[in-house]
């Protein structure tokens, strides 16, 4: 079967069209992937917190469960930290990283 120059042209112009197609499509998950980490983040950390406000509300401070709801919240906390390197702070509603945690900085609000 021979082509003719035409057919080849739209040939090797179809060809073109899906490879750019195809690699645009693969690239264009990643940006969404890595917000939805950061939500993720975010949300499991604010849940825990709210766990931790609920406990020492109906049990107290330094009852049982209200440990059990800290140590949660480090887990989570610690979490993020080694997945994206900040971590969300639920009370002023802001990222936190490890400059945070020196003196200087630790009253202040990190906002990237």
């Amino acid at each position: 079967m021979t082509l003719h120059t035409g057919e080849r042209k739209f040939l090797g112009r179809t060809v073109l069209v899906s490879a750019a197609l195809l690699g645009m499509l693969a690239f264009a998950g990643a940006p969404r992937a890595f917000a939805d980490d950061y939500y993720k983040c975010q949300r499991r950390i604010a849940k825990a917190d709210h766990r931790l406000h609920e406990a020492v509300e109906d049990h107290g401070w330094y009852s049982r469960q209200a440990e059990h709801a800290r140590h949660e919240l480090r887990e989570a906390r610690e979490r993020c930290g080694r997945e994206q390197r900040r971590w969300w702070d639920e009370d002023c509603r802001c990222w936190r990283n490890d400059r945070d945690r020196d003196d200087y900085n630790y009253d202040r609000s990190y906002r990237p």
